[in-house]
């Protein structure tokens, strides 16, 4: 009798085995998100005077229809800006490559399809397609025909306007320093509910300033309004083509070779050739060309170290005769009056950390600047080398380009030391550099569809223990089972 009950033990065994595996598919389960996979998308900065690749990512679920991007990576062109290559369109396409090839390497393969590619091209090719648009279109032909053979979503190369550049350059500040969204310390995404502040950019072509507005415009050419994370922004913008640094530097040429013998801006002792052809093929200097010239004639041009003289070149680029509205910042452009916190960045940043860092002086206030601009204007060649031996080839412009910076604030902007006590020059946010491409990204991203999350099956973990507890238990008695059965089996063999 003993026999047959241990002999009818293995299928009692099977059977409680399958009733464990039913009751198991019968335990209730729910959906478990798995994290999301990340999506990448590329910016290519062509500014200038040289151009940056960017290169972001995002979760692929997305927060209130905008994407919560950082940046994964990114690369400087060598060389500068395509708009240098009007005589070689070929070279501007090529010049891209080495960055390309880099992001072949840090956009996993298997994304490379799904990852949009955009070019922006900013300042330098605005005033290349008002000189030549024939020059412009086949460089940005040129720059398309490289970035299709690769293998990314290729969404077009366009020159950015000068609104969309001081927009961007706003939303990348404001999104960088957490104004639209935080990751609190819950895990969740927030949105803290604090104002925006402002944004100044200053390339080497144009300068904008960017800042939010609590009521409409005066000239709607100057408003723009945004969504991000479930919220509108309406936001005064203007961007002033012809005042970045470089073209500002050319323009202050043009001026000294008219009413001076000398520049006032550059230092004592320091003189250099300049070719005619150089100084007026700018459209920044149209009005400042002589009626005839050789442009193949070189000046020799030599420093005065004046700041007097400096200044009266600098601020005949602002003229604030007329405004055709209640306020105006110059040249009969609307502007409301400066308020709340600001950044400047790019230029504006390092004019003023090499005020700071290099020549030890402070700018904490307005009048600091100006002092400061002073001392640099009255430095001779010889004591600005030795002072700063290693700026290298900018070294003569610093005087000019300071100036320019604090007139631009002041005579321009019109920030008072109030205002300017809530201004901040920074070159990154974290590990960000702040600039336009970021908030490009981050706006392009309500074009990107999201993908749907991922979900796995999952049960309570009262109802796994439970049956993990069982099929321990059948485990246990299959082994004693298989004991008992060997015990016998032994017994005859040791008579």
């Amino acid at each position: 009798m003993a026999g047959k009950v241990l002999s009818l033990l293995p299928p009692l065994l099977l059977a409680a085995a399958g009733l464990a595996g039913l009751l198991l598919l019968c335990v209730p389960t729910r959906d478990v998100r798995e994290p999301p996979a990340f999506k990448y998308g590329i910016v290519l900065d062509a500014g200038s005077s040289h151009t940056s690749m960017f290169i972001y990512k995002w979760p692929a679920d997305k927060e209130n229809n905008t994407g919560i991007v950082g940046q994964h990576s990114s690369c400087d062109v060598r060389g500068g800006g395509i708009s240098s290559y009007a005589d070689n369109p070929s070279g501007a396409g090529q010049s891209l490559v080495e960055c390309l090839d880099q992001a072949l390497r840090d956009v996993p393969r298997e994304r490379h399809v799904g990852t949009p590619l955009y070019l922006g091209a900013t300042a330098g090719m605005r005033l290349l397609n008002l000189s030549s648009p024939e020059a412009s279109a086949k460089v940005l032909a040129a720059v398309t025909r490289t970035l299709t053979q690769y293998p990314f979503d290729f969404r077009g190369a366009r020159i950015l306007s000068g609104q969309d550049e001081g927009v961007f350059g706003w939303v990348t500040a404001n999104y960088l320093l957490e104004n639209f969204i935080k990751y609190g310390w819950t895990g969740q995404w927030l949105q803290p509910r604090k104002g925006t502040l402002g944004a100044m950019d200053l390339g080497g072509a144009s300068t904008q300033i960017t800042f939010e507005m609590a009521g409409p415009a005066e000239d709607p050419d100057n408003e723009v309004q945004l969504q991000l994370y479930g919220q509108q922004y309406r936001i005064y913008t203007h961007s002033f083509l012809c005042y970045g640094r470089d073209q500002v530097l050319q323009r202050l040429q043009a001026s000294a070779l008219q009413t001076h013998s000398f520049h006032p801006c550059w230092p004592r002792g320091y003189s250099k050739q300049v070719l005619l052809q150089a100084v007026y093929e700018s459209p920044c200097t149209r009005d400042q060309r002589p009626h005839t010239f050789n442009s193949s004639d070189r000046v020799t041009l030599s420093g005065g170290s004046d700041p007097a003289l400096c200044r009266g070149l600098v601020s005949r680029l602002f003229n604030s005769s007329s405004c055709p509205f209640s306020r105006c910042s110059f040249n009969g452009i609307f502007q409301p009056p400066v308020a709340g916190d600001f950044i400047a960045f790019s230029a504006f940043f390092y004019t003023v950390d090499f005020l700071r860092t290099v020549m030890g002086l402070p700018v904490a206030t307005l009048q600091q600047l100006e002092s400061a601009v002073v001392t640099v204007c009255n430095q001779t060649w010889t004591e600005l080398q030795a002072r700063a031996p290693g700026a290298g080839a900018h070294l003569p412009n610093y005087c000019a380009g300071a100036m320019f910076v604090q007139q631009l604030l002041s005579r321009g902007y019109h920030f008072d030391e109030r205002a300017f006590s809530r201004l901040t020059f920074q070159k990154k946010a974290g590990d960000t550099a702040v600039g336009w491409a970021l908030g490009y990204m981050l706006n392009l991203t309500n074009l990107i569809p999201a993908d749907p999350p991922g979900l796995l099956k999952g049960i309570n973990f009262g109802s796994w223990v439970v049956v993990l507890l069982l099929f321990a238990a059948i485990l246990l008695a299959a082994v004693a089972l298989l004991l008992r059965q060997a015990r016998p089996a032994k017994s005859p063999s040791a008579v």
